[in-house]
């Protein structure tokens, strides 16, 4: 049975919440706090977080980025929930580390979905390789680092996700539409400008190794190596 996490200090939006995770099966455990939340880390890690954005002792931005930069709950499935609906606050959610996105109000069976959606997509990485190379870039899935000619690269974790994605896939085209559902979720709304920004910068910070990600137009990218 898979454990959840329910981080949301809405005592009644937290019940309504919990109790349609347990009637869809899951093991369900509920947070008004952060410090709680993590006090509950310390002693069993979920299969998910549903994590809402506002909570009273601290920004649920903060609280991902902390997950992120911690062993034990870097591939942690974060689901984030909030009020706020704009395009630049879910990109700035799903870039720090979430892996998907809900504005509220929102449907059970919304929700249900998603997160069903979410544990596939974590069982599913279970089996990957923990070390890609090509052409002088290294990702260490493990340590969550990349780097180039040895020298360290600071990614994103949407960056490192995506470099993932094309490294696992090395001399393949990966289309706009794979990526966007693998890296950002299949119901991300933030289209081709996100993408091709994270493809931007992501170059830049590989150095000379951005000239491995090649645009294949009107598809999608493909890396290889630079002949």
């Amino acid at each position: 049975m898979s454990v959840i996490y329910v981080v949301e200090d809405d005592r009644s939006i937290r019940e309504i919440e919990m109790f349609a995770l347990q009637n869809a099966g899951y093991e369900v455990e509920g947070f008004e706090r952060a410090k709680d939340f993590y006090a509950r880390l310390e002693e069993r890690i979920p299969d998910l977080a549903l994590l809402d954005v506002m909570l009273p002792d601290e920004d649920g931005l903060d609280i991902v980025r902390n997950l992120r930069n911690k062993v034990i709950t870097r591939r942690m499935p974060i689901l984030m929930v909030t009020a706020k609906t704009t395009e630049l606050d879910k990109v700035k959610g799903l870039d720090i580390g979430a892996d998907d996105y809900m504005t509220k109000p929102f449907g059970i069976m919304e929700l249900i979905s998603r997160v069903k959606a979410l544990l596939r997509r974590s069982q599913g990485q279970s089996g990957e390789e923990k070390t890609l190379a090509i052409g002088g870039i290294v990702l260490d899935s493990e340590r969550h680092a990349v780097t180039m000619d040895g020298e360290p690269c600071e990614l994103t974790y949407k960056e490192f996700e995506l470099l993932k994605l094309l490294m696992t896939n090395v001399g393949i085209v990966t289309t706009r539409e794979i990526i966007l559902e693998k890296v950002w979720g299949t119901d991300f709304e933030g289209e081709s400008r996100t993408l091709d920004m994270h493809i931007k910068t992501l170059r830049q910070k590989l150095r000379e190794g951005g000239s491995m990600i090649k645009t294949v137009r009107n598809v999608g990218y493909i890396m290889s190596p630079t002949e």
